[in-house]
């Protein structure tokens, strides 16, 4: 686990640089050697060997998943195809990992994390004290989203689809009137329970003001409630 829950450290996170170093270690052995799996053949790092998926608590969906060593699934995680998961990366218990979903190097997702269709979680090996991107227990993340830059998301809340957060985006509270800014060196913080829309403001300018241009931004337009609960509702059969 690169990052852990302590609540002496800023957000109630700790990274732990030691990981992404140990990860970083493997790379520097540029052998390299093959690996069949039925009709597949792969080609890596002889130090980051090829992860046997066979025989653990979680769902692999067949059609055409890469799991790469190196990385945690709890119980009860269930990964629909094709999706990516690299190396280092923790996905908590009963997460539900759609389709089409990028799970990058280091990326720490929460238990009871649905990750819907399309989305891409950015990875991070260097520096190794950068903060990953963190997805905390009972979030939503929408189709076709992307969470960038060492972006952490509180517990219990929605980004709906299409958001693009990165670690220096700017996220409009409509409900308490502020703006949350990340930096590179505190990327941005989601607060728990957060619903997340995509939305957007005239983008400033002569040339802009004429042709009605307009800039993306994330706006949190509510708090989540029973009603947002039931619309991210996974069935439990499916799990």
């Amino acid at each position: 686990m690169d990052a852990e829950p302590d609540s002496t450290a800023p957000h109630g996170w700790r990274v732990r640089p030691e990981v992404k170093s140990a990860i970083l270690d493997r790379f520097r052995d540029r052998e390299t050697r093959e690996w069949t799996v039925g009709p597949f053949t792969y080609r890596d790092r002889a130090g980051l060997a090829l992860r046997d998926l066979a025989g653990g608590p979680w769902r692999i969906v067949p059609g055409g998943t890469s799991v790469r060593a190196g990385t945690h699934l709890a119980a009860g995680v269930v990964i629909m195809p094709p999706s990516y998961v690299n190396v280092g990366a923790w996905i908590g218990e009963d997460t539900m990992v759609d389709s089409h979903v990028l799970v990058g190097s280091c990326a720490q997702i929460g238990a009871r994390v649905h990750l819907a269709a399309g989305v891409m979680i950015g990875g991070v090996l260097e520096p190794p004290g950068a903060r990953p991107v963190i997805v905390e227990d009972d979030a939503f993340i929408g189709a076709g989203s992307v969470v960038l830059d060492g972006v952490l998301i509180g517990r219990r809340a929605v980004i709906a689809a299409g958001v693009t957060l990165t670690g220096t985006a700017r996220l409009y509270d409509l409900v308490r009137e502020r703006i949350i800014e990340g930096t590179t060196q505190a990327p941005l913080v989601v607060p728990p329970g957060a619903v997340v829309v995509p939305g957007g403001r005239p983008a400033s300018g002569g040339f802009a003001r004429e042709h009605g241009l307009t800039v993306s931004v994330a706006l949190l337009v509510k708090d989540r409630d029973p009603g947002t609960d039931a619309r991210v509702a996974l069935e439990e059969v499916l799990r």
